[in-house]
């Protein structure tokens, strides 16, 4: 069969789904995405789109437009409670390397953004996909509400809760890391908030960092059991009292948040698989690795899936080859992300003094080179290198 013949389901309208429907309209093939909302909207704060994302962007033909909508971050800092640089990796050498810059941006914008490059006909909301079956070579999709679709092939992107993976690998389900969390995005008139930072502290973590539209986009994460619902009810003023030692600008931060602007939830990911690729079945984005958020790049390697699904579509035979070559390039990749973000958050969230005494005094010493080593295997995804080895 000739792809472009072929019709594609896409299970899912977040940040995968999207850009694999317009990646493969590109390619000319056709493709539908089922979403479970009867309204897509991006749900959520802001997040961090790193030089690689951009490159996958680029890859896309995609950069250009969102880095209009995306905030510039020249720089990022961890820091300890009181405001001193635990780390300040140099992000510069790889943007001068592969021309991509770091970008935050609000989810809604993303988007917002994404839903334009898309027909509204290959747009069908209030799916909620329950299982599938093989009918021969084509796939039939069962949604919630009785309705059922057929395809030639398809890509499960309804992220770390997706029923379809369930049904492929019935273990997978998702893994509670043992910190909750705080989100909001307020404005910034006041604050003039100008760096990107993440804070290490006894009473737990918090992130902020500027965005487009004069606008704070801002987390908070602490040690929790799961569902907790008395930290379910806290309230600004509750996370106030907990961060209330922490430097400037946090607490004005958090006196600055409405109670109706908090975005609460647990913090989970799934197990690291060992197969993203089911014949004419694919896992993308959460739904195929699902990582927790310290390294901020869940979005980032969602995006990196479709860059390197349609090169491998470009030159495939047929569906299955496409999607098996997919996984032997990705596999090892975004399992390294999950595992190397699992620890991370556990050390980040370390509430014994001496241990956060301990950590941050390494912290300070390690060599600069070491540190750069490992922000130079997160972030140096040349996909032109990619492709000569993939021809090789």
């Amino acid at each position: 069969m000739n792809l472009t013949d072929s019709t594609f389901i896409i299970v899912g309208g977040g940040i995968a789904g999207l850009c694999a429907a317009i990646g493969l309209r590109q390619l000319g093939i056709e493709a539908h995405v089922y979403e479970s909302v009867p309204e897509l909207k991006g749900i959520g704060a802001g997040f961090g789109l790193a030089a690689n994302a951009m490159q996958a962007l680029d890859h896309l033909g995609l950069k250009d437009e969102i880095s209009q909508i995306g905030h510039y971050l020249g720089s990022y800092n961890v820091l300890d409670q009181k405001g001193n640089i635990l780390v300040e990796p140099n992000t510069k050498t790889i943007s001068q390397k592969y021309k991509q810059d770091n970008f935050a941006i609000h989810r809604a914008d993303l988007h917002r953004f994404l839903l334009s490059k898309i027909p509204d006909s290959q747009i069908h909301l209030g799916k909620r996909a329950l299982s599938f079956e093989r009918l021969g070579e084509q796939i039939r999709v069962h949604f919630a509400d009785g309705s059922q679709v057929m395809g030639n092939a398809l890509l499960v992107a309804d992220g770390v809760h997706s029923l379809i993976r369930q049904q492929l690998l019935p273990t997978s389900i998702p893994r509670y890391s043992g910190y909750t969390c705080w989100r909001a995005t307020i404005d910034n008139s006041s604050i003039q908030l100008k760096k990107s930072t993440e804070t290490w502290g006894a009473k737990g973590r918090f992130g902020m960092t500027p965005l487009v539209g004069n606008r704070i986009y801002w987390y908070a994460c602490i040690n929790s059991v799961q569902q907790n619902q008395h930290l379910k009810n806290w309230t600004t003023a509750d996370l106030l009292d907990n961060f209330k030692d922490y430097h400037a600008p946090i607490p004005t931060i958090l006196l600055e948040t409405k109670d109706t602007e908090l975005i609460w939830n647990d913090i989970i990911d799934i197990v690291p698989l060992r197969q993203l690729a089911f014949d004419n079945i694919l896992l993308l984005g959460d739904a195929g690795h699902a990582t927790t958020p310290n390294l901020g790049q869940g979005a980032c390697q969602a995006i990196e899936d479709v860059a390197v699904l349609l090169d491998e579509l470009k030159t495939a035979s047929s569906i299955p080859k496409a999607f098996s070559r997919f996984e032997k390039r990705r596999l090892d990749r975004v399992n390294y992300i999950c595992n190397t973000s699992w620890r991370i958050g556990k050390i980040a969230q370390w509430d014994k003094l001496a241990l956060i005494g301990m950590r941050n005094f390494f912290m300070k010493i390690m060599p600069n080179r070491l540190k750069q080593q490992q922000l130079n295997k997160l972030l140096s995804v040349d996909f032109m290198q990619i492709n000569r080895d993939h021809e090789s």
